[in-house]
C-alpha cells in the first residue's frame, strides 16, 4: 500500500506521496522575494532554514484564493441586500416574505458554518459577524410577527433596528474584504515538500485526507504527463467516486 496526502485546490483534488511531505502547517504571512517567479508567493523560516513558498493555484493557472474570497464576499453582500429589500417590501406592502429566517440556511450562514479561523484578529471579526448576522435574522422574524399586529410599529422596527444591524453585518464583511490576505492565510495550508534534495512549501486550499492506495490502483492510473514545466502527474485515481490527480513531482521555479 502507498500512503498519499490528498489536498484540494478549488474544486480539484490532488495527492502526493506521504514520503515527500515533511510536515503540514497553517499558512502564514511571508517575506517578499524581489524579482521572484510569478508562482512564488515569498519565503518563510522553517526549522533552521529559509524556504520558498510555491502557490499551487498559480501553478495550475487558477484564480488566487484572495480573488475567489473577494468574489464570494461580494456575492454574500448582494444576497443579504436582497434579503433586506425583500423584508422591506413585506412590511411596506404585505407581500409574503419568502427568504429564510434561519441564519444557518442563507448563503452567508452556510459560509460562516464552514469557516474555521485560527488567527486571533480573524476570530474576533468572525464572532462579531456571527452575532450581527444572527440578530439580523432573529429581528427579521420579530418584525414580521409585529407586522401582523401593528404595521407602523413593524415599519419603525425595520427602519431603526433592521437597518442598524444590517449595517454592522455588512461592516464585518467589509473588514474581511479589506483583509483578504489574513483571511486567506487562516484557511489555507502549507505542505512542506521534499524531493531530490529540494525542500520548499506548497500553498494549498485544504488538506482533505490520507489515502491508502494499492500498487494495483497506482499501476492502473493514466500514463505520466506534465501539466507544465513545474508539475508532473502520474495519473488520476477514482477513490469512492472522487477523481484525484496523482502528483509525481513538483519542481520549484527558479
Amino acid at each position: 500500500m502507498t500512503d498519499l496526502i490528498v489536498f484540494s485546490v478549488g474544486e480539484n483534488k490532488y495527492a502526493m506521496s506521504i514520503d515527500n511531505v515533511q510536515r503540514i502547517i497553517q499558512a502564514s504571512s511571508l517575506t517578499n522575494i524581489p524579482n521572484a517567479h510569478d508562482h512564488i508567493d515569498g519565503m518563510m523560516s522553517y526549522e533552521d532554514k529559509v524556504i520558498k513558498v510555491l502557490n499551487f493555484r498559480k501553478l495550475i493557472q487558477m484564480k488566487t484564493y484572495e480573488e475567489e474570497l473577494n468574489n464570494l464576499f461580494a456575492s454574500l453582500k448582494v444576497g443579504h441586500a436582497d434579503w433586506v429589500n425583500a423584508l422591506k417590501l413585506s412590511v411596506e406592502t404585505g407581500v409574503e416574505f419568502t427568504k429564510t429566517l434561519n441564519p444557518h440556511a442563507c448563503g452567508l450562514g452556510k459560509w460562516i458554518d464552514s469557516f474555521t479561523a485560527y488567527e486571533d484578529h480573524v476570530v474576533t471579526v468572525l464572532n462579531k459577524l456571527i452575532d450581527f448576522h444572527s440578530q439580523l435574522h432573529l429581528t427579521g422574524g420579530i418584525v414580521l410577527e409585529e407586522y401582523a399586529k401593528n404595521k407602523e410599529k413593524a415599519q419603525e422596527m425595520f427602519n431603526e433596528e433592521i437597518m442598524s444591524i444590517y449595517g454592522h453585518t455588512m461592516g464585518a464583511l467589509d473588514t474581511f474584504t479589506n483583509e483578504l490576505d489574513i483571511v486567506a492565510d487562516s484557511l489555507q495550508k502549507f505542505i512542506i515538500y521534499e524531493k531530490d534534495g529540494s525542500v520548499f512549501a506548497i500553498k494549498v486550499d485544504a488538506i482533505e485526507d490520507i489515502a491508502h492506495v494499492s500498487e494495483d490502483q497506482m499501476a492502473n492510473s493514466q500514463t505520466d504527463h506534465d501539466i507544465n514545466d513545474f508539475l508532473e502527474l502520474e495519473g488520476v485515481l477514482d477513490l469512492d467516486g472522487i477523481l484525484i490527480n496523482i502528483i509525481k513531482r513538483v519542481i520549484l521555479p527558479k
